[in-house]
């Protein structure tokens, strides 16, 4: 029998312990009132817990080749089956997998559920501070007392979402053992501009492709709904985009996103479109001409940033100020300052490197019986459910590996 101690009840700390066979003593410690609380709040609430669409490319890492002997067939279905075992009915829309209740406790009780079956000890209000290897035994200090244990399973969770002075934990405990850290940065986050129109936007939704231009070059594009806002811009597209927009601001690149307000024209050039619509309306101004297919405040927004008036009509527009309107309407360019802060990310870029765990048992190369999983690790997923989906198979891995025998 091993004294396991896993340090974080989150989705991924959940799962391990849902994994160690139950002739173990496992003891989990979670520094809130209760496990799984973020899960609560994923997916609007409802829980986008998978996507059957797990295509690499949905997931960000600088090590994609471990990455993906961690992402396997194999471990995808031993992942839905073990949901299957707890009872959960998902409700499949689009590739995306939720509760059929629509609620996110029905993921967090289930696996709350099998870890108490599973005879875990669960601690919660407990802050571990540091953890030291003498010999074979790990000790670890918190906040209450030092516990050993024989194996260790980290699974704090990253920066994102909660405003903690400690939540650099999980990674000041796995630099200690020697872990490299890529720099943690916001991703799934909202994006800032100082320009000063933003004020005029404010909580228009709209139908939208974003892309984030450096130096002019295009290297990412995402189609969803847009939110603008007083700051900038969010929205799912936005999120997806948000956590190269990080990376190219810590390098102190320009970051300029481009905003296609008329994805749903696909038929060439959209200015021939329009002088053909024109001749299809009678005696309406520019303004009600554009809120035909734009929000009514977005129009205004863009005929003042052309210098034209919401009383003319387009047939009296000259080219250039046709063309201006059409450039706004289809690129609408804001120059990226920065990304909403850490507590406002759903989760985080960075952590701890891929190449330095072994992708069949999620232990350490650096330390034997310390493991890391989730959000602590150098992984993260767009939209979609692909960051739980890792947060899982991260954390039965490490379950089904961290009491076997050597």
């Amino acid at each position: 029998m091993k004294k396991i101690v896993i340090i974080g009840g989150g989705a991924s700390g959940l799962t391990a312990a849902s994994f160690i066979p139950p002739n173990n003593k496992v003891l989990l410690l979670e520094k809130r009132n209760s496990c799984g609380k973020k899960i609560l709040v994923t997916g609007n609430g409802r829980c986008n817990y998978w996507n059957e669409n797990q295509d690499l490319k949905y997931y960000h890492s600088e090590n994609n080749e471990v990455l993906g002997l961690i992402n396997t067939i194999e471990n995808r279905n031993l992942v839905l089956n073990f949901f299957d075992s707890l009872g959960i009915v998902p409700y499949v829309k689009n590739g995306y997998y939720y509760p059929y209740s629509r609620e996110a406790s029905t993921i967090r009780n289930a696996l709350l559920e099998q870890v108490i079956r599973n005879n875990v000890e669960i601690v919660n209000d407990i802050t571990v501070t540091k953890i030291m290897k003498n010999g074979e035994k790990f000790t670890i200090i918190t906040d209450k007392s030092n516990i050993e244990a024989d194996c260790v399973i980290l699974a704090t969770g990253s920066l994102a979402y909660y405003k903690d002075n400690d939540s650099n934990i999980g990674y000041n405990i796995a630099k200690s053992f020697g872990h490299t850290i890529v720099k943690v940065l916001p991703s799934l986050v909202q994006l800032k501009t100082d320009q000063k129109f933003v004020k005029d936007w404010a909580g228009v939704r709209s139908d939208a492709v974003v892309t984030v231009l450096n130096n002019g070059k295009k290297l990412k594009s995402e189609e969803g709904e847009i939110l603008l806002t007083d700051y900038g811009i969010s929205g799912i597209c936005v999120f997806n985009i948000s956590g190269l927009v990080a990376k190219l601001l810590d390098n102190k690149e320009e970051v300029t996103v481009s905003i296609n307000f008329v994805s749903w024209y696909k038929e060439g050039n959209f200015l021939s479109w329009l002088e053909i619509r024109d001749k299809k309306v009678t005696n309406i101004t520019v303004l009600e001409f554009l809120e035909g297919f734009l929000n009514s405040k977005l129009t205004k927004l863009i005929l003042k940033l052309s210098n034209v008036s919401n009383n003319c009509y387009w047939k009296d527009l000259n080219v250039s100020q046709k063309e201006r309107i059409v450039s706004y309407i289809e690129n609408f360019n804001v120059k990226i300052t920065a990304t909403n802060s850490f507590d406002k990310a759903q989760v985080c870029s960075g952590g701890v490197k891929l190449n330095e765990i072994d992708p069949l048992t999620m232990e350490s190369r650096k330390v034997k019986d310390l493991y890391i999983v989730g959000e602590m690790l150098d992984v993260d997923g767009d939209c979609g459910g692909y960051n739980l989906s890792f947060a899982f198979m991260s954390g039965m891995l490490a379950g089904k590996s961290v009491s076997r025998n050597d």
